[in-house]
């Protein structure tokens, strides 16, 4: 079997986003090939509770537009979750937010 790996195979990408239109835009990076990142909240994306779903907080939505990538969850409302994100930002190649 061979392997894919995508023209942003090596590309370090950090999403701090939510909901359909900034995971649908990182989906699309991991789809080519691009390591991405998803920060939530401890609360997480609000398209984890739409339905339908098989298993709570797992919306088919979300899993949808957030498949390929690896999640990480920071609350950004203390100072360790800020500090934390300043670190992943200084390793990132890319970060990507976006506002509800």
């Amino acid at each position: 079997m061979t392997s894919f790996e995508g023209p942003l195979a090596g590309v370090r990408v950090l999403g701090l986003t939510s909901v359909v239109s900034g995971p649908f835009a990182t989906q699309i990076l991991a789809q080519l090939g691009a390591d991405v990142i998803k920060v939530e909240s401890p609360q997480g994306d609000d398209l984890r509770r739409v339905g339908p779903m098989r298993n709570a907080g797992m919306g088919s939505i979300f899993l949808h537009a957030n498949g390929g990538k690896g999640s990480v969850v920071l609350d950004l409302k203390t100072a360790e979750g800020r500090e934390d994100l300043l670190a992943m930002v200084a390793e990132a190649d890319v970060f990507v937010s976006q506002l509800r």
